[in-house]
């Protein structure tokens, strides 16, 4: 075997194949957890730790062969040093087959929860493998980046509903209101997958199809998102300049029913919508059983959109809803697909909102500030050791900076209970309630599983106005 991304025991920070040589003599318990410190947003979507246990954790993980080729390159990684923990890695081998003795409890995916609190716990479960909870974190807290990516999305799906729940009759429309147009922009296939996945805890809607295989394969869900045929640039340029017109005419032949979105600013945006769209075609629109999605694709957002709405409803008309905002007739809509984030979702909703028009009128699509415009510090992400034993005796054990009082770290066993509706971590020795985490790892086996239909309903529940 090739020393590689196969072989999990370099599924870790270089520095840490030297930590089983640095803890006290006869440790023989550590306990860490996994929380957001805070950051930009102040509740967390947790999401993806069944992602990361499934794919890296369960079953057989450890093989002689794997050992043998990460010890040749870890001596010369470490320039001859023979630091590598041979012993240990073949202890697991031969005690355990392979798998790993930890503990991992966790809250329930999909859960919405306040910042500073504890998501996830791991222990050893083997007395002489105490090195082995944190050797585990580097590709535990990779947890960080679909726990981000649901929260971005959940943040905006609260935005969206807020402006909804002023000017448009129901919420119908919202699981379908962002749409994944992260693909391209992240940075592998892989991340695209878990990132897109992440975003489907919220919305239905995406054009990252490597989001429903991982979807399906470690959430059980057969299709999680769904897309509408659409043009790009490429398929509208290639009919040149003065052939607009015979594009769109031709996407109505081929596509006649359904919705069908087309992106209406390769070189006119007002020509196309008050000219093309609201003249030549406006009978084969009308008349056609679907809608058709205006993209404005470039300028200002907010004022793109302000303008694209007004000019249709001076073409195809408007009509008031209950609570008096303009609504377009169901043949035509619009889509904002450039520059869409959850700071300029906010500042295109209101200006549509002071203009009169319904939010029901518009779709999103975000791309990179959806999957990849964000790291572990959006959500100050971190794994600690919070308790130890050595030598029989238990210690709470913690950090506490003097340069930086956020980065202070809790003490002890964690117990995550609810206290009047709210949640809050507290030491184990402190409360007799109940713990809100599942052992959803334990000895190499997958212990609690959810699906994805689960997770989807346990994030919705909490969708309420933060």
């Amino acid at each position: 075997m090739r020393p590689g991304l196969e072989n999990f025991i370099l599924l870790a920070d270089g520095y840490k194949i030297s930590h089983h040589l640095q803890y006290p003599p006869g440790t023989t318990k550590v306990y860490s957890y996994f929380e957001s410190r805070g950051g930009k947003f102040d509740k967390t979507v947790f999401f993806g730790l069944q992602y990361i246990l499934k794919k890296w954790l369960v079953g057989v993980v450890i093989t002689q062969q794997m050992i043998d080729s990460a010890e040749i390159l870890l001596n010369k990684f470490f320039q001859g040093s023979k630091i590598f923990n041979r012993e240990g890695w073949e202890y697991i081998l031969r005690e355990h087959g392979g798998k790993l003795p930890l503990r991992i409890k966790a809250v329930p995916e999909g859960t919405v929860l306040p910042t500073r609190n504890v998501l996830f716990t791991v222990e050893n479960t083997d007395p002489k493998l105490a090195w082995l909870t944190n050797y585990v974190e580097t590709v535990l807290v990779q947890c960080w980046y679909p726990m981000t990516v649901a929260t971005n999305s959940y943040y905006q799906k609260l935005r969206i509903a807020e402006y909804l729940a002023e000017t448009a009759d129901t919420l119908d429309k919202l699981p379908i209101m962002l749409v994944d147009f992260g693909y391209r922009g992240c940075s592998s296939v892989e991340s695209a997958g878990i990132g897109g996945c992440a975003h489907l805890v919220n919305f239905t809607s995406t054009d990252t199809l490597a989001a429903l295989d991982v979807a399906h394969q470690y959430y059980g869900e057969e299709v999680a998102g769904f897309s509408i045929p659409a043009t790009e640039h490429s398929t509208m340029t290639s009919w040149g300049r003065d052939g607009e017109s015979a594009a769109v005419r031709s996407l109505l032949e081929k596509i006649p029913e359904g919705y069908l979105a087309i992106v209406s600013d390769s070189y006119d945006l007002f020509n196309m919508v008050e000219h093309i769209l609201g003249e030549e075609l406006k009978d084969k629109i009308e008349s056609r059983k679907g809608c058709i999605v205006v993209r404005p694709d470039s300028g200002d957002p907010a004022t793109m959109v302000l303008n694209t709405l007004n000019i249709l409803g001076k073409k195809f008309g408007q009509k008031e809803n209950s609570k008096g905002y303009k609504m377009l007739p169901s043949c035509i809509s619009v889509i904002q697909g450039d520059g869409i984030c959850y700071e300029s979702i906010g500042s295109i909703l209101s200006t549509m909102k002071e203009n009169g028009w319904s939010a029901d009128n518009l779709v999103f699509g975000s791309g990179g500030a959806l999957l990849q415009r964000l790291d572990r510090d959006t959500q100050k992400c971190a794994y600690k050791c919070s308790y130890v034993v050595v030598d029989g005796e238990g210690r709470d054990v913690y950090k506490d900076p003097v340069t930086d009082p956020g980065k202070k770290s809790k003490r002890g066993r964690q117990v995550l209970i609810k206290k009047d509706g709210e949640f809050k971590t507290v030491r184990q020795e402190d409360t007799s309630q109940d713990d809100e985490m599942y052992t959803v790892f334990e000895n190499g086996e997958l212990t609690t599983e959810w699906t994805f239909d689960q997770i989807r309903t346990r994030s919705q529940q909490n969708l309420t106005k933060c």
